[in-house]
């Protein structure tokens, strides 16, 4: 039957409402079982999977609401870059204390009608700090799967101009399209316009950029989610930082984080002979997205190389590698 690692991962997706893992993990025991020779129970198990997923899509039919399709006005095209990307909760591996603010978010995300019928708002500003790598974007992505909402990210690059006044313009447009479109904006590389104001090399358009979305985050009451993302917190001015309804840090993960995102991203493999705890010394140091590319790495080598066999060596080899770089 199921090894450690799929009980553990089934568990997982249970408590996380993430069905699609839930049939996925399924169906690997069933591959095993089949590998095993047990072919009955291994059909079984198919069987079962497909009866659950039919009667899963036809629930979501029956009790979904219609869903206004997105679409970008044609004059924010170079502004906003739509994602399609659905990423799970269950994918997220953050220290307690971040993921604990994500789950708060959502929460009130959620149940947000019922916070205003006590007069009182959702968190919805929220400014993302942490080294590259270490799950800002992600956790955007989850927000927007989790909440069934479309995710936007603003492209710097077309959005900061040389002309005088032009980025300001820019910048209320995005929130007048923030404002009548509930959907996941983010921010990306914010410090490119929220540095400090006082910069010895700032100039007077950086500043007009940074003071013209102060004030447009300050009206803005949309239903919609702000995302500020930045690898360089130090560098954003102190102004901004009282302007968010709440700040999540990011950070290198710790060991037991390693493991669990060793564990979550390997689970369609049998990792009972993998020595985590040697595995681990090798990762330290490394980003979850540096680590979850590895493990990938890893993976590819098992089924091309080892037919499907994953090896402590491959996982050790994938990771030495993104330590190199």
């Amino acid at each position: 039957m199921a090894n450690s690692s799929q009980l553990k991962a089934l568990l997982r997706s249970h408590a996380d409402e993430d069905d699609d893992r839930f049939y996925a993990v399924m169906l690997q025991v069933a591959a095993n079982e089949a590998r095993k020779g047990h072919q009955k129970l291994a059909s079984e198990i198919k069987s079962l999977v497909e009866k659950l997923q039919i009667e899963s899509r036809s629930d979501k039919l029956d009790n979904s609401s219609p869903t206004p399709l997105t679409q970008t006005p044609d004059d924010l095209g170079l502004l906003l870059e739509k994602s399609n990307q659905v990423t799970h909760l269950s994918e997220l591996t953050l220290p307690e204390g971040s993921r604990s603010h994500v789950f708060r978010i959502l929460l009130e995300q959620r149940q947000r009608d019922k916070l205003r019928s006590y007069g009182l708002i959702p968190k919805r500003k929220l400014l993302f700090c942490g080294p590259p790598g270490t799950g800002k974007t992600m956790t955007a992505s989850v927000l927007a799967t989790e909440l069934k909402l479309p995710l936007y990210t603003v492209l710097l690059d077309g959005l900061i101009t040389r002309y005088l006044g032009e980025t300001a313009t820019k910048l209320r447009r995005i929130f007048e399209f923030i404002a009548s479109t509930r959907a996941i904006f983010l921010f990306d590389e914010f410090d490119a316009i929220g540095s400090k104001r006082d910069s010895d090399n700032d100039i007077g358009e950086v500043r007009r950029i940074l003071n013209s979305f102060l004030q447009f985050l300050e009206k803005d009451r949309s239903e919609s989610i702000v995302i500020a993302a930045t690898n360089y917190p130090s560098l954003l001015d102190k102004a901004l930082f009282r302007r968010f309804d709440d700040l999540i840090e990011f950070e290198l993960p710790s060991k037991d984080q390693i493991k669990l995102l060793i564990s979550n991203r390997l689970s369609r493999f049998s990792i009972d002979r993998i020595n985590l705890n040697s595995t681990v010394e090798f990762a330290e140091g490394l980003s979850p997205s540096e680590i979850v590319q590895a493990c990938d790495d890893a993976a590819k080598t098992a089924i091309l190389e080892a037919d499907g066999e994953l090896k402590s060596d491959f996982i050790l080899e994938a990771l030495q590698k993104r330590n190199a770089k």
